[in-house]
């Protein structure tokens, strides 16, 4: 007979979620048929930040590992752009792939050093990691130096309708990548192991989990995520420099997506991208007056609401349209013949 297991449920909700999320996804992916290209451009640049709110989401939020410091993973998938898609020739949106690659091997020794921090000394020291992979290009004649590159002879050869649509398709990818990949893991035992890392260190080690392997592998997942993120971004942008690859506006948006939509859960940063691009939408012409306001809606649903939009649906009508949570689920069997 089977043991009594946790297990993780759902319901209705879940069903409809997942399915209006599936259905949504493609009606995006369909979009270069009919859409205008400001359209295609803005659903992309959607997507694309929802992938990275979903990295940081699960690196601070399902991780308690408080980076202030992805923009070096951004700026290096953007350089991976240069390095394989301008000078060596590869197809750009192939690069995106290799970007994440670059990321990710870069991610394992700093993951070495960063990881000797703890609390707000890991936070400050991964900002410092990314001031320093900025100085280090800026300072980079070849690569452009301060000033940068142009990447448009990368993607010239590429027919325009091919170039808008791939980019879509890719950020599309990504977005709905990066949620179902956070999902799958949340839903299994490494997602158990780390949210156990995240509640107490100590109790996680008494059980025989390795803190350090669990915490390395969720950093080095988060900066693939990152930097593929980021060679699609400088596709999109046609020019990298040091300023705007590593550029710690990246990290300021990550967070928040993630706080006003409800840091620790999925469906957070599907809602705080959605809130944060019609705010941006509705404040862009206000000037430095935009900056402000978003500010301030951050920091009234940190003293207010802690658990974001998300938060507040959930504890009203108790939603999980990616549900995570175990119940156990007992043998009725078993229990019946052992009375």
């Amino acid at each position: 007979m089977k043991k009594n297991t946790p297990d993780v449920q759902g319901g209705p909700a879940s069903y409809i979620g997942v399915a209006v999320w599936v259905m949504l996804l493609v009606i995006a992916a369909s979009m270069p048929w009919w859409a205008e290209r400001a359209n295609l451009r803005l659903l992309a640049e959607f997507f694309y930040m929802l992938a990275l709110a979903q990295m940081w989401n699960l690196l601070a939020g399902y991780g308690g590992m408080l980076s202030v410091g992805q923009q070096a993973y951004i700026g290096l998938g953007g350089y991976a752009l240069v390095l394989l898609g301008l000078r060596a020739g590869i197809n750009p949106f192939l690069v995106v792939p290799l970007a994440g690659l670059v990321a990710g091997v870069a991610a394992l020794p700093i993951g070495f050093v960063v990881f000797r921090l703890r609390g707000a000394y890991f936070a400050v020291g991964t900002w410092v990691v990314a001031e320093v992979c900025r100085l280090l290009l800026a300072n980079t004649t070849s690569l452009g130096g301060g000033s940068g590159l142009s990447v448009i002879q990368a993607v010239r050869d590429i027919p325009s309708w091919w170039r808008e649509a791939f980019t879509l398709w890719m950020a599309v990818g990504l977005g709905g990548g990066a949620t179902l990949f956070v999902y799958l893991l949340l839903r299994s035992r490494h997602g158990l192991a780390l949210t156990a890392v995240r509640d107490s260190e100590q109790a996680a080690e008494s059980l025989g989990i390795s803190i350090g392997r669990i915490k390395w592998s969720v950093y080095v997942a988060s900066a693939i995520g990152c930097g593929m993120t980021g060679a699609l971004i400088f596709i999109t942008k046609l020019r990298v420099s040091p300023e705007a690859a590593f550029s710690v506006d990246w990290t300021v948006a990550m967070f928040f997506i993630v706080v006003i939509g409800g840091i620790g859960t999925i469906e957070g940063p599907i809602i705080g991208a959605v809130i944060y691009f019609l705010l941006r939408e509705v404040l862009n012409g206000f000037g430095s007056w935009y900056l402000i306001v978003m500010g301030a809606v951050a920091v009234g649903f940190m003293l207010w609401s802690p658990k974001g939009v998300w938060g507040l649906l959930v504890k009203k009508f108790d939603l999980h349209l990616f549900p995570v949570q175990r119940r156990l689920r007992l043998n009725i069997k078993k229990h019946l013949g052992s009375q």
